[in-house]
């Protein structure tokens, strides 16, 4: 039931957290309390019942560390580029770098919504359970991370 959705556990809680190490932590304490909890699942989607778990472990760790900076951005593995030449490689990489950057200086709020929505795959409605907040608050917030997004990647890119 809960094995499935490991991939997306993991690389939400890696967006939340911005350090690999810290996500599995999360995942794997997550996990735990997954299991321990499976008697009160009532039914649903398993996903959007661990995304609820695993956000809610990143939460405490992130208050925990409150005071401290929170870690640098590690370079995420790269998924495999089919581009055709060597400059086109190289562009692709260089917006996707782009984009994460841009990703990453989102305000928290924004960034997990878009993140939900966008790599995710989820729906309003599921994102609202995940984040327990109304579906209108859902969609306000990812209109919002859009705007700053294309914002910010149009400062970048020097347009206004």
């Amino acid at each position: 039931m809960l094995w499935p959705h490991l991939r997306a556990a993991y690389n939400f809680a890696r967006w939340l957290v911005r350090n690999e190490h810290d996500a599995e932590d999360i995942v794997q304490e997550s996990f735990v309390k997954a299991y321990l909890a499976l008697d009160r699942f009532r039914g649903g989607d398993a996903r959007v019942w661990l995304l609820a778990i695993v956000r809610n472990t990143a939460m405490s760790l992130l208050r925990l560390r409150r005071s401290e900076p929170l870690p640098g951005r590690e370079d995420m593995p790269e998924p495999p580029d089919h581009a055709e030449g060597i400059e086109d490689t190289l562009i692709a990489g260089e917006r996707r770098n782009q984009v994460r950057t841009a990703i990453e200086r989102l305000p928290e709020e924004f960034r997990e919504t878009l993140i939900l929505r966008e790599l995710e795959g989820l729906s309003y409605k599921d994102i609202a359970g995940v984040l327990d907040v109304p579906v209108g608050t859902v969609m306000s917030r990812l209109s919002r991370a859009r705007n700053l997004l294309m914002l910010d990647l149009a400062a970048e890119r020097g347009v206004r």
